[in-house]
């Protein structure tokens, strides 16, 4: 899909090439997305990854300290599946040139060459990438992050998170192809005055997330549901969110569902006598962005926060926070922490057929970043490397009394 940034010149009143433009700038949109809505409803099955001899992994460092944090959470994976590793189930593979300055050099969000060795792997642990923004110095290229998405059709962005001192067990199902990211590079400067973008709500795409949501939910034995709009002012596209949601609803009779709005949601997820109460989250793709950084704060920060990015045939699981250039810029790479991309890491074991492995190592981040924190990152020098760090969760991996530990803290 070409990315567009137009802008056209001259009075709205005597120049009608405004209007005609505009007009065929949207037209293309509507012809690509018509089209897309074909591709969905001709979608695959899913990997069964139980009948998959050898497993690939790519690591994508992507840029500023993704690299450096790309490198723990693959030392603790392969320690990890050492044992699969060695018998050959298991190939790490490092795949380079998602960095900006390859991105900018072939003016692409993903070179052809890097999304060919991405689509070679089953699953992909991704780092951070920087995606311009109107006024920086690189040229105005989609978001990475969008790009794989589409191009993978990963469209179910998950993030947990977890505090469970304090009863919170929340499951965001985001939908992560549609919504105005899907063109977010294709809006309009139709006057010097004027700027307009768009949003892409399909029903195959509300439908296949809001049932992932709800199929999680009694797999998992939740018992609710919440669904996130503004559909009481973006009538069109939320309305038709919401109108999926309560269809899809009927097929989950043991689930319930409730719906609220984002303005809202925001501000219950800080109401302590309230947010201990929901459990899955389905939302569009701009919300989710928005309130999955929020609840990973209240986890402790966005570098604590693993996503997964699940697709019927590949799928990507990343850290949530930025590339931090001022890091690398200062020197300071080597006290980034790598929890965030563990915590995704501990997502893609799960995802590919190693769920007790996962859950070592869930309970390990939670011993060694939210309850004992022997060892703490700051940033800086005043705190730990992300190498003491990883030799930490996987000291705490290992220790028979893991379990124990983890049962101690969460009752105190």
């Amino acid at each position: 899909m070409a990315t567009l940034a137009v802008t056209w010149r001259g009075s709205p009143l005597t120049d009608p090439r405004i209007i005609t433009d505009a007009k065929e700038h949207f037209g293309r949109i509507v012809e690509q997305q018509l089209e897309r809505v074909e591709q969905l409803k001709q979608a695959e099955g899913w990997t069964d990854f139980a009948k998959i001899k050898t497993i690939n992994i790519g690591i994508l460092g992507g840029d500023g300290i993704g690299p450096y944090i790309g490198t723990e959470a693959r030392r603790v994976l392969e320690h990890l599946l050492r044992e699969p590793v060695n018998q050959g189930n298991v190939v790490f593979r490092n795949i380079e040139g998602l960095t900006i300055e390859n991105r900018a050099h072939h003016m692409m969000s993903i070179p052809n060459e890097v999304l060919g060795e991405i689509k070679r792997c089953h699953v992909t642990l991704k780092g951070p990438t920087h995606t311009p923004e109107k006024g920086d110095s690189w040229p105005n290229l989609e978001s990475a992050n969008v790009s794989m998405r589409k191009a993978l059709d990963l469209f179910a962005n998950v993030r947990p998170v977890r505090i469970p001192q304090e009863g919170i067990d929340w499951t965001f199902f985001r939908e992560n192809t549609e919504d105005l990211y899907a063109v977010g590079s294709q809006g309009i400067n139709i006057t010097d005055d004027l700027a307009m973008d768009f949003r892409v709500i399909t029903t195959q795409g509300s439908e296949r997330i809001i049932d992932a949501a709800f199929a999680y939910a009694k797999r998992n034995n939740k018992t609710r549901v919440t669904i996130v709009t503004k559909a009481n002012i973006i009538k069109t596209t939320d309305g038709k969110f919401l109108d999926i949601a309560r269809k899809i609803s009927t097929k989950y009779p043991d689930i319930g569902w409730d719906a609220w709005y984002i303005d809202i949601m925001t501000a219950k997820l800080l109401d302590r006598s309230r947010r201990n109460e929901f459990q899955v989250f389905a939302l569009p793709n701009l919300y989710g962005d928005i309130i999955t950084d929020e609840a990973a704060q209240i986890q402790g920060g966005v570098g604590t926060a693993g996503s997964a990015n699940i697709g019927k045939k590949h799928s990507m699981f990343e850290a949530i926070h930025g590339s931090a250039p001022r890091m690398v810029q200062e020197g300071r790479s080597q006290y980034a922490d790598p929890s965030s991309m563990i915590r995704a890491g501990a997502m893609m074991l799960d995802h590919i057929g190693y769920p007790g492995s996962a859950e070592r190592l869930n309970k390990a981040l939670d011993i060694c970043t939210q309850y004992e924190r022997k060892v703490v990152t700051t940033g800086r020098s005043t705190g730990a490397t992300g190498k003491e760090l990883g030799d930490y969760i996987m000291d705490t991996v290992e220790d028979s009394t893991l379990e124990s530990r983890w049962e101690n803290y969460i009752q105190e």
